[in-house]
């Protein structure tokens, strides 16, 4: 899907300047000793894998329990996304695209790294990688494979480009034997990998 970006590019051959500065700055305070950076390395992966995915697995979770809120997060997802809270920068312009049992859903921004920050938190290094944005679109198939996700070969495979305008987020199908679940309980279930679309919902017990 071609698409028109309003931000810089460089990140698949070289840092863009931005990012070159952020490393100039971060390498300028490890020197001198303010921050350490095995500590910062937490922080970072704590806000990429459990911060801000807690926020889209609320949001899946009420889709999940909540018919009518499904029905509106399928239709506006933006307003039924900042109606939880949730908004702010890279999260103005949401689109949900629902997975069912014939079609699964995934997502990629093969221009840059464009991603719903307020549902998702920061991107995992391997969304922004040159193999992954150019192979998601080409064979996604295999792509999905080697994260470990092997589809029918009766379900079709859906790839959803994110632009500067547009950003999607995808509604995993809710786990068998899960009915009569709180929408806290059903969160726990939700990654945020299966809300890229790179991974399935945990089943019942696995974080139990």
């Amino acid at each position: 899907m071609p698409h028109d970006h309003d931000h810089d590019h460089g990140e698949g051959s070289a840092m863009s300047p931005i990012a070159l500065r952020v490393k100039a700055l971060e390498s300028l305070l490890v020197e001198k000793g303010y921050i350490d950076p095995q500590a910062l390395d937490v922080i970072v992966e704590t806000y990429e894998t459990k911060v801000g995915p807690r926020n889209g697995a609320r949001v899946v979770a009420k889709a999940w329990a909540d018919p009518p809120y499904r029905a509106w997060l399928l239709k506006d997802a933006t307003e039924a996304i900042a109606s939880l809270g949730f908004t702010g920068r890279q999260g103005e312009h949401m689109v949900v695209v629902e997975n069912t049992s014939d079609t699964h859903n995934l997502i990629v921004c093969t221009l840059c790294s464009c991603y719903p920050w307020s549902v998702l938190g920061l991107p995992p290094v391997w969304y922004k990688s040159p193999p992954y944005r150019s192979r998601a679109v080409i064979d996604p198939r295999s792509v999905l494979a080697e994260f470990g996700l092997k589809l029918p070969e009766e379900t079709a495979v859906r790839v959803w480009d994110s632009t500067a305008e547009i950003r999607y987020l995808v509604l995993p199908m809710r786990p068998k034997g899960t009915e009569g679940w709180s929408e806290e309980r059903l969160a726990t279930l939700v990654t945020r990998d299966s809300m890229i679309g790179t991974a399935l919902p945990l089943t019942p017990g696995a974080n139990q």
